[in-house]
């Protein structure tokens, strides 16, 4: 069984982002290539346990297995040791990444406290998205009781498009509820 977004990328999104910037080929047309998530745990310097939490969080959410980031220099203003896991991350893709998309457009997002949609300034000029969620708890995943410490987390949203009119056009054929049309 396909994930509904693949199917509807492939039905509905390429024909009209072909309609939209007259590509000569099926081949030209935009896809997402990859959905990373990164959380970073600053409190995980003075407990080793959030990591694990955070860990077991970041997999029940995405369905796929966390892992811990390494920090990579030490930096005496922050405490922080060469080595020191500070973080964790996961990367998606295939039929994960559709599924994870789905589920945080139409479950995740409409969760947040007065969601007014996402910005669109988080392009970077390559046609990449990211953008910022403020608490875990928007996830149904998550059981709220078992909550220790509220974590906000990254998403990057990696596509195949040159340009970020490109980028918006498909995120916005995804269904991701923007804030203000881009021009």
């Amino acid at each position: 069984m396909q994930p509904r977004l693949r199917t509807k990328y492939y039905e509905e999104i390429v024909p009209a982002l072909m309609k939209e910037f007259n590509y000569k080929t099926v081949m030209q047309v935009p896809k997402l290539v990859k959905i990373a998530l990164n959380q970073g745990i600053g409190a995980a310097l003075t407990d080793k346990k959030l990591i694990d939490i955070g860990i077991a969080e970041m997999t029940a959410v995405t369905g796929q297995k966390a892992v811990p980031t390494i920090s990579k220099r030490d930096v005496s203003n922050f405490k922080l040791r060469k080595g020191n896991p500070i973080g964790v991350r996961v990367t998606l893709r295939g039929e994960k990444m559709y599924e994870f998309l789905d589920r945080m457009v139409s479950i995740s997002l409409p969760r947040v406290r007065d969601f007014r949609g996402i910005n669109d300034k988080g392009f970077d000029g390559r046609g990449n998205y990211t953008f910022g969620v403020t608490e875990q708890l928007i996830y149904p995943e998550i059981d709220i009781d078992k909550v220790t410490m509220i974590n906000g987390m990254d998403i990057t949203i990696v596509t195949s498009a040159k340009t970020d009119q490109e980028a918006f056009a498909l995120l916005k054929e995804f269904g991701l509820p923007f804030k203000n049309q881009k021009k």
